[in-house]
């Protein structure tokens, strides 16, 4: 069974119509939520909702912005203890397109991979309505990533994934380190290092057209040096499937 993990912080502006179009693909997704106290009440909107969509719309609600890395683990911990073999993350504002949920899924599952990547840069940059800047910060990021720890992944920070649960077993999610966007670097090294099966598959990236981007000079700050941490690091650490 299939879980989608979204994180949320001020999301009500898109959450109503992204929880209904997933629920309107032709694949059974189970869907969690992980609302970091929003102020703007979209933790009290999916409540709402639970009703409608019983035993599949689950939600959790943190008392502060503890960041996207630790929602995440805390999904991730969600999805283990109640027997989800396949585990998806997205982002709450449609820039990850709904419907590339049943192909990282089908390809995950049909292709016998551990982690399929919906890929910004595959094939070309693949990216609507940002900025000639950032898509420049974003793809030299990857850039950066790659030439720092090795990973033969294009898109090194990409937030659209498919995990099987042996990746989430095998990984100690309590010894993750970070909390921002660099959260999907560690997950990423560690499951290439782990010798988990890696696929990369093509999106498209459209920027949010509905509330406010979560990025910052400090979550851009943690990635660059902790990224150069945690490689030097791993030459420290043998890496054992359990």
């Amino acid at each position: 069974m299939p879980l989608v993990i979204i994180p949320t912080y001020n999301e009500r502006e898109n959450i109503v119509s992204l929880i209904k179009a997933i629920f309107s693909l032709s694949t059974n997704f189970h869907l969690l939520i992980v609302d970091d106290a929003s102020p703007d009440g979209t933790a009290q909107i999916v409540k709402k909702l639970i009703s409608t969509y019983p035993d599949r719309l689950h939600l959790i609600c943190r008392e502060e912005k503890w960041g996207l890395g630790t929602a995440y683990v805390e999904g991730f911990k969600f999805a283990l203890k109640n027997g989800y073999d396949y585990i998806l993350q997205m982002d709450a504002d449609f820039s990850h397109d709904p419907k590339d949920l049943v192909r990282l899924y089908n390809t995950c599952k049909a292709e016998n991979y551990d982690l399929v990547i919906g890929s910004r840069y595959i094939s070309g940059v693949n990216v609507v309505n940002w900025p000639i800047g950032r898509v420049l910060l974003s793809y030299f990021a990857s850039f950066f990533v790659r030439f720092i720890t090795g990973l033969p992944i294009m898109d090194t920070t990409a937030g659209f994934k498919c995990y099987t649960k042996e990746v989430l077993e095998t990984i100690d999610l309590d010894k993750i380190q970070f909390i921002g966007y660099g959260f999907q670097v560690e997950m990423l090294f560690l499951a290439w290092k782990y010798g988990f099966k890696l696929k990369e598959i093509p999106i498209v990236f459209t920027d949010r057209v509905r509330g406010v981007s979560k990025m910052s000079k400090s979550i851009i700050s943690e990635a660059v040096f902790g990224i150069i941490k945690m490689k030097i690091s791993s030459f420290f650490k043998k890496y054992h499937r359990r």
